[in-house]
């Protein structure tokens, strides 16, 4: 065990020292927070629909209990695999529109199920460099020769799948979780198609939020199986519950069911779980007055940033990135707003790159405009007083 008091002594001095606190929800919405004592406004959740804490999400969970328990009880391959599951997998292939999908229990596990199954020792796999943390842990894991582009760099992506002589698989983000940008997603499938490379798209942050009926990313860009072949999407952001899913063609979830260890060797999700995920899907599949509530409220966020002169992130989804620089300088920044009964979490290297530590702001449905004001109205006091520090 040596060497661990070294490690934490490190990231005391680099100020990148991490440390948990016991939230508590302050309210029926989720917008309030019991945080170090104090009830602040939070802008840090990816419930970015409210549909968390909506009453039929929440029933249709008890529901789930009842009728089968708090656990799955084992791997889908063994015992765990319900009706429930089978049910959801179902709604999700006939909402997107592919032939099947596969439920895991996290979005981290589904990445790494997909890589480790689509590439191996023969195959080169290309990852924009922002990607996040699950997708490059999963080229490595793979064994794959793994390159990294700049980010959203299409023509060092073009360069780099011309002069490779092995299969090929490009992974990216569609919505980049500390950022906030979309991924030139129609250019990198056409890429892809050009030089027959399995495309995969992680859309995390965009499932539920994007497109006309919240399919996400890729409905958002009209792209068809055809051209993305494998997405993967999260429940426990705009869906406001926990898990993940694969979607695509028969004979891909058929290898994944065969060869994806996250998914064999991984409990399944909770049944309760499944039945509020698929509870959010119906709600979200039947009207968009949450989506557009989000979207005005990304608009009022942008609209008073120009005003008090605060310079983002250049982003049109629900991540609203502020850089400060220096890990110290964004402590104190989200430490002053924290103050003013605002909790917006500091997002520090090796989450980002060194010197881009930011405050990453997380818009909600359940925002109101006069929360959104209040935020803006304080970041715009401490951003103009770190300045002059």
């Amino acid at each position: 065990m040596k060497g661990l008091r070294a490690i934490i002594d490190k990231q005391h001095h680099l100020g990148l020292y991490r440390q948990r606190q016991v939230s508590v929800t302050g309210c029926r919405d989720g917008r309030l927070r019991r945080w170090r004592g104090q009830t602040v406004l939070s802008f840090s959740s990816n419930d970015y629909l409210g549909l968390a804490y909506d009453e039929r999400v929440i029933e249709a969970c008890i529901s789930g209990t009842r009728r089968y328990g708090t656990g799955a009880g084992a791997s889908c391959l063994v015992d765990g695999y319900t009706v429930a599951h089978q049910a959801l997998e179902e709604a999700l292939a006939e909402f997107l529109a592919r032939d099947k999908a596969l439920v895991f229990s996290s979005g981290y596990l589904a990445n790494l199920g997909v890589l480790m199954t689509l590439a191996n020792r023969q195959t080169a796999v290309f990852e924009d460099k922002l990607n996040h943390a699950s997708l490059i842990d999963a080229g490595r894991l793979s064994s794959a020769q793994l390159h990294r582009y700049p980010h959203c760099d299409l023509q060092s992506l073009a360069e780099q799948l011309k002069t490779t002589k092995t299969d090929a698989v490009v992974a990216t983000d569609a919505v980049f979780s500390m950022d906030g940008d979309i991924a030139p997603l129609t250019q990198i499938a056409e890429l892809c198609t050009e030089v027959d490379a399995t495309l995969v798209v992680d859309d995390a942050h965009g499932f539920g939020v994007l497109g006309a009926s919240g399919g996400g990313s890729l409905e958002h860009f009209a792209l068809t199986q055809e051209q993305v072949p494998v997405m993967v999407g999260t429940f426990g952001k705009a869906l406001g519950a926990s898990g993940a899913f694969v979607a695509g063609s028969n004979d891909l979830i058929e290898a994944l069911i065969q060869k994806a260890r996250t998914y064999i060797y991984t409990t399944a999700l909770p049944p309760p779980i499944v039945c509020a995920v698929h509870a959010s899907l119906d709600l979200m599949c039947s009207g968009s007055e949450q989506r557009n509530k989000l979207h005005r409220n990304i608009a009022l966020f942008r609209q008073l940033t120009r005003e008090h002169d605060i310079a983002c992130l250049d982003s049109t989804t629900a991540i609203q990135g502020v850089i400060v620089g220096p890990a110290a300088d964004v402590l104190s920044l989200s430490e002053a707003l924290f103050k003013d009964g605002l909790l917006v979490i500091p997002i520090r290297p090796p989450t980002v790159p060194s010197g881009s530590s930011r405050i990453r702001i997380m818009l909600s449905a359940v925002h109101t405009p006069q929360d959104i004001e209040r935020l803006v109205q304080s970041l715009a006091q401490h951003t103009r007083t770190l300045k002059k520090s």
